[in-house]
């Protein structure tokens, strides 16, 4: 064990409690709704912690394919990429099929089909694809009931090697959805228009198996889920500031945060400098929207617990300036040279990437022990 004290700053703590327990939440409204789970590992990005949220046996969703290779040789033999598939990935996708991995890539137009159709017979074994279907104009996918999504079926399915699994769909615009009728509006757009396109494909001759959904703040709404194969989400693990102000969560619940260190002070102007500036926590800004505005990170104490009205208000490559929302003066007792401070994350995924370890706690006194991140595409 290392205490705090002893870390080199910035650096990523994970509450492993927190953690578990966000884990612990989202499985039983997935085993409540009688749907498999397919968590989305791109957040940690940790064969270390997937071991408490996403176990050897269970199917998992990757957002790389250097994701995609790590849990492949670690066992995971169910793996989806929730990235449109590209011609110049063929390649590492082979090399998985190799693994004897069943892999589902993703389209979502009729070129992306025939481009994957021409490669088809460069590959060893039989690889799934999932038809993206748009269900809130938030990103990419096919409409549930477009010719395209026919075409796109047919196109896959008469090529060797490939086979149509069904449709995935992602509620991106959830992300915006502030209170719980509208995450439950948006969760159960979600499924109607996958269960609409999974039935349009039944109907035309293609067998569906996969129906999948999901993002945090739908699969957390409280709907049913009727007639959904597997849900999908991703953040839910560790949460961050952007779900605790959509009201997914609690600030409290948030599993991730950054230490770092006091270097300095601006008292006539009310900053506090610390060794944590974009580099470590992201220049992402998504609670701007919100009704209360994080800036780059809420800040907490060294043993994280929230330090009421404190922001962290600016960021430089390695600088960030924290102050008080209503101006406040900063003091030595809590904000002297060289104390330590815990940021909490504006969008998790974003901050931890920008690490290549975590520092793992259960005392908030102690990095008890370290986990190792995926990095790279």
């Amino acid at each position: 064990m290392t205490p705090f004290r002893e870390l080199v700053t910035p650096a990523c703590i994970i509450d492993e409690q927190k953690l578990s327990a966000n884990a612990r939440r989202m499985a039983t409204v997935a085993e409540n709704a009688g749907v498999a789970l397919r968590p989305h590992v791109k957040t940690l990005k940790s064969l270390e912690a997937a071991q408490i949220y996403a176990p050897l046996s269970s199917p998992v969703t990757v957002s790389t394919l250097a994701e995609a290779k790590a849990f492949a040789q670690a066992g995971y033999t169910d793996i989806l990429y929730a990235v449109g598939l590209t011609p110049n990935k063929i390649g590492v996708v082979n090399e998985l099929l190799a693994e004897q991995v069943r892999l589902t890539v993703l389209i979502d137009s009729v070129a992306a089909a025939q481009a994957l159709a021409r490669q088809a017979r460069m590959l060893s074994a039989t690889l799934y694809v999932a038809i993206e279907v748009d269900t809130d104009g938030h990103r990419a996918g096919v409409d549930a009931e477009s010719k395209a999504l026919i075409d796109i079926a047919v196109i896959t399915n008469r090529s060797d090697n490939l086979t149509v699994a069904g449709v995935m769909a992602h509620a991106g615009a959830s992300y915006g959805a502030f209170d719980i009728e509208s995450r439950q509006h948006l969760a159960q757009q979600e499924c109607d228009k996958s269960l609409l396109a999974a039935a349009r494909l039944e109907d035309a001759g293609h067998s569906v198996t996969m129906i999948s959904v999901g993002s945090t703040p739908t699969a957390l709404s409280g709907i049913t889920h009727e007639g959904i194969t597997e849900l999908r989400a991703g953040v839910y693990a560790t949460f961050d500031c952007v779900m605790a102000g959509l009201g997914v969560c609690q600030y409290s619940e948030i599993a991730l945060s950054v230490l770092t260190s006091v270097i300095g002070r601006q008292d006539d102007k009310g900053w506090v400098l610390v060794d944590a500036g974009w580099m470590a926590l992201s220049r992402d800004t998504g609670t701007a929207s919100h009704s209360v505005d994080c800036g780059y990170g809420l800040v907490c104490d060294e043993h994280g617990e929230l330090l009421d009205g404190w922001i962290v208000q600016q960021t430089n490559q390695e600088h960030g300036v924290i102050v008080h929302r209503d101006g406040l003066t900063p003091d030595d007792t809590q904000f002297g040279y060289g104390k330590m401070l815990r940021i909490l994350p504006i969008h998790a995924c974003a901050t931890a990437g920008q690490f290549s370890e975590y520092h793992v706690t259960t005392d908030n006194i102690h990095s008890e022990k370290v986990w190792q991140r995926i990095n790279g595409w």
